[in-house]
């Protein structure tokens, strides 16, 4: 019998006290990692829609407040930060390349 080498994926979310979750695999689509590629979707499809609503409020003619630029920035931190950590699990997904 052929043996499955372990996968490790980063899963687009953290666990108790912020620390990251890992799911360790045989590399099969389980109903978790199912899960993740549809949260993972959703992050990505988020950050595109705060992209687009962030544009104009940091436009030169925009004429916003404080508060309202510390949200919009926020909202960005989020998105980036979800988008980053999506990159870095489908990175370490990535074979090495052959010599």
């Amino acid at each position: 019998m052929a043996e499955r080498s372990a996968h490790v994926r980063l899963l687009p979310w953290s666990g108790p006290e912020g620390k990251r979750a890992h799911l360790i695999t045989d590399g099969t689509a389980s109903m978790l990692s199912l899960l993740a590629d549809r949260i993972e979707s959703q992050q990505i499809e988020t950050a595109s829609v705060i992209v687009e609503l962030a544009r104009p409020m940091v436009a030169p003619e925009a004429k916003l407040t404080t508060d309202e630029l510390r949200w919009i920035a926020g909202r960005l931190i989020e998105s980036l930060t979800d988008v980053l950590n999506i990159a870095e699990s489908r990175g370490e997904r990535i074979p090495e390349y052959e010599e």
